[in-house]
């Protein structure tokens, strides 16, 4: 193992510059990371979120998903609802995710539970993806096993034939099996790297029934890094 030392240079971040609610907080720093991948190479894919839950026998389980939505109701992503994480997520609503962005010295994490996207919420969503990405959705079983990667093309193949590319949102169906998740958050944690690794952590701790643009719903608090 390369025991790398490098030391963290990130601006930090300081209870008078804050923002006034963890919704603000969060959007300016995702704001901020997608301007920087726009604008340079470290930062790749700057709304990726490793999402944990657990299965019935209390076993941890993470996975990398992409955030396609984000709001003052909390942060959320789609999948095909027969997935590992949907049938865990159906199981125990406990869930956390954490986004990182390694060059900028910069990470958020969220704690709460999951609700499912409503159906119109998913389809506006689907209607906006990419007619290849729209036959994935349909071609894989996510989470199965599958023989080979030639099955896998097979699948997708078939499922192209049956939906072919007229250029329309409406090529492809939304399925039934496909849906998502929002975070409902009791706990959001942004952290800033600093020199010495003597870091920063600012937690918004839930104290009232509000969602993530109220802040009377909000306690802020520092932690050791």
């Amino acid at each position: 193992m390369d025991p790398r030392r490098i030391d963290y240079t990130g601006e930090g971040l300081s209870e008078d510059e804050v923002l006034e609610t963890p919704y603000a907080q969060v959007r300016a720093w995702v704001d901020a990371a997608v301007r920087r991948s726009e604008e340079a190479a470290d930062v790749v894919e700057p709304l990726a979120a490793a999402v944990a839950t657990v299965d019935r026998q209390g076993r941890p389980n993470v996975r990398t998903v992409l955030l396609r939505f984000l709001d003052e109701r909390g942060p959320g992503f789609v999948t095909a609802l027969t997935s590992t994480k949907s049938r865990e997520l159906t199981g125990n609503e406990h869930v956390a995710a954490g986004l990182t962005w390694a060059a900028m010295y910069r990470a958020v994490r969220f704690r709460g539970r999951a609700v499912q996207l409503g159906r119109d919420e998913v389809e506006g969503y689907w209607r906006s993806r990419p007619w290849g990405s729209r036959i994935s959705a349909w071609a894989s079983e996510q989470s199965q096993p599958v023989a080979s990667r030639a099955e896998l093309e097979a699948a997708y193949r078939a499922r192209a034939a049956e939906f072919p590319d007229h250029g329309s949102p409406d090529d492809v169906p939304l399925p039934d099996f496909w849906g998502g998740f929002r975070i409902v958050c009791d706990e959001v944690e942004l952290w800033a790297g600093r020199r010495d690794r003597l870091h920063d952590r600012l937690v918004w701790t839930r104290v009232g029934e509000g969602d993530l643009g109220d802040a009377g719903s909000w306690e802020v608090s520092r932690r050791q890094p």
